[in-house]
This record gives C-alpha cells, structure tokens and sequence, in this order.
C-alpha cells in the first residue's frame, strides 16, 4: 500500500529489519516501514560489515570508538580511534580499518516518526579525491545510523575501486606526426 515493488530478498531483508525495529520501538509507523524500504534498496554491495562497535565519550572524557568489521563476508577487523565526539571517533576507526582517507562534506540526522524511540536517519557525503559518495542509514541509535552510513559511503569508495581494478587498462594513445 506504500508503493513499492520489492524483490522477495528485499522483502524479506525489509521485514528481518522491520522484526528488529519492532522489537526496539512500541510503534512502527508507515514512515518508519519507508525509510527500512529505503535504506535496503539503494544499495551496493557490501564488502565490508559492521560486525560490532563501541564508544565512550562524556564530560572530561576522550571520545574514543572501537569498531570491528568483517570484509567480504570472511576476515574481521578491529581498530579503534578517538575524535571531537563518538560519531568522529567511528568515522575514524572506520577509515583506518578500511584504509580509505576521506573528508566529511555533509551530515544530516533527522527524525523519521515521533516519539522518544524515533528512528534517526542518517545522511552522509563523504569526497575521496575528487569524487564524492553518499551514505544512508536508519536505526534508533543515532550512533549506529552515522556509523552505517558512513560505511555505506565507504562501501561505494570499494566498489569504485574494484570496478577500476577489473575493468580493462585502456591503452595509451600516441600520434606520430
């Protein structure tokens, strides 16, 4: 009734994330279902996954985040970084486990639905040279959505990167005159 066509691997991808926002959160609203719809369908695939992360920040505290992350489904990774705040300090560890440089343009957080249990949607716009890669993401941690996203965008710099890997060299050009 919201007026998507999905896929029965998207649909059913949609409802295990639908399963676990239900068990967080007292209602699910349509817009909550869109934004799960959403962040499923635009997509690329992920080499790596956050397999779990942790932060610690407060007053007269050092921001430090320890992220763990699993590429291609086989190896785990563990880094950890401090920053201005958690979210810096993920999008650090991040970076350094990946071992992709990139500058932050834009991060956007804003609520999907009502209510202290809302879903946070997170945007991010993150440049590696001179292209520039988008993230997305939904949860009810605020936290988790900036680091999703965040490796959502991350996840777009590797599939750059392997497209030019085995795509084929094209040859030099020379002109004799």
């Amino acid at each position: 009734t919201l007026g998507y066509s999905l896929s029965d691997d998207d649909f059913q991808n949609i409802f295990d994330d639908f399963i676990k926002l239900a068990d967080k959160k007292k209602e699910v609203y349509d817009s909550d279902i869109v934004a799960l719809i959403q962040n499923q369908i635009v997509s690329v695939p992920e080499k790596w996954e956050i397999v779990s992360f942790h932060t610690s920040a407060g007053t007269g505290a050092i921001p430090t985040a320890t992220v763990e992350l699993q590429f291609d489904k086989k190896e785990i990774h563990c880094d950890a970084a401090i920053g201005d705040g958690p979210i810096d300090a993920v999008f650090r560890a991040l970076e350094r486990i990946t071992e992709i440089s990139a500058t932050l343009e834009e991060f956007n957080v804003r609520s999907v639905s009502s209510g202290k249990d809302a879903l946070g949607d997170v945007s991010v716009e993150i440049s590696v040279g001179k292209k520039r890669y988008h993230g997305k993401s939904v949860s009810t941690d605020i936290v988790e959505a900036s680091a999703q996203a965040y490796l959502s965008a991350l996840n777009r710099v590797e599939a750059d990167r392997q497209l030019s890997k085995n795509s084929p060299a094209q040859p030099e050009v020379t002109e004799t005159i």
